[in-house]
């Protein structure tokens, strides 16, 4: 019961928080309009150039035009999950310069939920709904898929979601101890940018840093591997293995983070 309580508590806190930082967003309706625009043409944009490389080559390392829209739009699904629940990250380094970091360590809401989940984007929600209309479309192109495969394709889905979320925690705590995020979050999204293709196009030793060490394979790729019916039941445990162990690991360093922090007073 308690439990309960206390989800319901940080589902409200988050709605607050995500409603006062939506009234900014909308103070300029043209300019949210435009921010918007942007990332449909980008979007579109992508997808013509997957279409125009795979009509020119048939395929690439063996996937057909639907399997490749597959990987783009589950890479596009969870990035823009994560920008939408965790855009508040981006705005870490302010909190800390100005000394807002230390007001936050005072307040009763766990800092971290606060810095993770204290005001989401809903100017990503048009990408997220035509990112899930997309997959709905591509495996449905894509062939016969199980209810098995639809399930563990999904669960992937929040897999990769939770590795996203430990990515942050990690900038956040390299924010603690040198104020640096900026660098490090667009350093985060230039290697999930490879995910955009199957990892398969990547020569060892990349493929390899990128699926055990940078897991942005595991976050993109595995997913849509299991949708068609190409993860083995040992990668699938792999995965999910490699989601919680780094969130655990980042959940430590953020601790350990925390404990060397330097008030911006002192």
């Amino acid at each position: 019961m308690e439990d309960k309580i206390n989800l319901s508590k940080y589902v409200k806190l988050w709605w607050m928080m995500t409603s006062m930082v939506s009234q900014n967003a909308f103070v300029s309706r043209f300019g949210a309009v435009l921010f918007v625009l942007g990332k449909l043409i980008r979007f579109v944009f992508f997808l013509f150039f997957l279409l125009i490389i795979v009509s020119r080559t048939q395929a690439i390392v063996g996937y057909t035009l639907w399997q490749v829209i597959l990987f783009y739009i589950t890479f596009n699904f969870i990035d823009s999950l994560a920008q939408f629940f965790l855009r508040e990250v981006y705005r870490f380094r302010s909190y800390v310069v100005t000394g807002d970091f230390d007001y936050f360590l005072t307040k009763p809401i766990p800092v971290l939920f606060r810095l993770l989940f204290g005001g989401s984007d809903v100017l990503d929600i048009p990408i997220m709904l035509l990112s899930a209309g997309f997959i709905t479309v591509a495996l449905s192109k894509i062939g016969s898929i199980s209810p098995a495969e639809i399930f563990i394709y999904f669960a992937l889905l929040i897999n990769g979601f939770l590795i996203a979320l430990a990515f942050h925690v990690f900038v956040l705590s390299i924010g603690i101890l040198t104020s640096e995020v900026d660098n490090t979050l667009w350093l985060f999204r230039d290697l999930t940018q490879m995910g955009r293709f199957p990892i398969d196009i990547y020569q060892n030793p990349l493929r390899s840093v990128i699926t055990f060490i940078i897991p942005v394979g595991v976050m993109v790729t595995f997913p849509a591997k299991a949708a068609m019916g190409l993860l083995s039941a040992q990668s699938v445990i792999f995965a999910f293995i490699i989601g919680i162990f780094f969130l655990f690991i980042s959940y430590k360093f953020w601790n350990f983070s925390l404990k060397r922090y330097t008030s911006a007073s002192s």
